[in-house]
């Protein structure tokens, strides 16, 4: 596919600057593609999306997806770490890569998403009979149909793999935690829970059911070894220690400039997991939950305790233990308000 030369191309591969290009074009950007000295093939589809191709052989097709929500800027800053270090060829690739930031104008205002949830509109959900369209639903489809044209184009035998990169609401007991997402009767992998250990990232939540995330499209829809990964707390640019995030930022360049990588030998005992007990949903305006807004997630209570109140319905924990995790009363009716989960441990179900 040819492409005109659009006026930022020049700045574009001098600086690598591809958020603050993002960022000024929030809604659209026009597509282009070059190639860097190094033979890395360039390719901006959109705002926000940009593909690397290395010039030999991958065995590996990784997309590292930001800005889901547009606060959550720890993740937006190390992929622009990285795109950077890619286009000024501090750092050559051994894999192709899809980097997405994925709510450009949420960036831009400071805030999880402008109309709507755009992690609650994947696997379909953006499309649907009788609810009105908004950005936020037209970015979820363009984000599914560049995912699948990228995985479209890898190698027929190549791994596949989707790192959802967020930061939460809330403070957590255990600090960086990743999302597995349900993967319908399929075992779950002792080298994926390797590489988030890698990250910093030992605490890990098993998904029970279907999901409208990207990282579940990912996994469900493209058979990708994808997570949702909580690496913090919501800061605005500026306020994080990116210190803090040095395992996941070297971990990430190990994966995509590395043709093979070892990991610390799997120890079960390395790992806090967790399977969700069960969802509670936003069914009535009146909606709260008994503990104040700094209590973290991963917070544990006793059989009996009262968790959340939907109207007239009261959510009590029916298990010693059953703890909280992205709890949000103001989410929208019908959404999900809090998961709550309880401990559990590798098992056979691991490979």
């Amino acid at each position: 596919m040819s492409y005109s030369t659009p006026s930022y191309l020049e700045q574009l591969k001098s600086t690598g600057d591809f958020l603050t290009l993002t960022r000024n074009n929030e809604f659209s950007l026009e597509p282009c593609a070059f190639t860097l000295e190094n033979g890395t093939d360039v390719t901006v589809h959109d705002t926000g999306i940009i593909e690397f191709q290395p010039a030999q052989q991958t065995n590996k097709d990784i997309v590292l997806s930001s800005a889901v929500h547009g606060n959550e800027t720890a993740p937006i800053e190390i992929c622009d770490q990285l795109i950077k270090s890619i286009v000024t060829e501090q750092l050559t690739l051994q894999q192709r890569v899809l980097f997405i930031y994925g709510n450009p104008k949420s960036i831009n205002i400071g805030k999880r998403f402008v109309d709507e949830n755009l992690n609650r509109l994947f696997n379909g959900h953006h499309t649907v009979e009788g609810i009105a369209s908004n950005p936020e639903r037209v970015r979820a489809k363009l984000l599914e149909d560049v995912v699948t044209d990228f995985f479209a184009r890898g190698n027929q035998d190549s791994e596949r793999f989707h790192y959802d990169l967020h930061t939460a609401i809330r403070g957590s007991k255990n600090e960086k935690f990743a999302v597995y997402p349900f993967l319908h009767g399929k075992p779950w992998k002792k080298s994926q829970l390797q590489f988030l250990l890698s990250c910093g990232v030992n605490t890990v939540l098993m998904m029970k059911s279907a999901a409208t995330t990207f990282s579940y499209y990912s996994s469900f829809v493209h058979g990708a070894d994808s997570f949702t990964v909580e690496l913090g707390q919501v800061k605005p640019f500026g306020e994080n220690d990116m210190s803090r995030f040095e395992k996941t930022r070297q971990t990430l360049i190990a994966l995509i400039s590395q043709k093979y990588v070892e990991y610390k030998e799997f120890n079960a005992e390395d790992f806090e997991l967790f399977s969700v007990y069960r969802t509670i949903n936003r069914t009535c305006e009146d909606f709260s939950f008994p503990f104040a807004d700094d209590v973290e997630n991963f917070t544990g209570f006793a059989k009996g305790e009262l968790m959340a109140t939907d109207g007239q319905t009261r959510y009590e924990a029916e298990v010693d233990g059953e703890a909280i995790i992205f709890p949000n009363a103001d989410v929208a009716l019908g959404q999900r308000a809090l998961l709550t989960v309880i401990p559990m441990q590798v098992d056979s179900n691991f490979i």
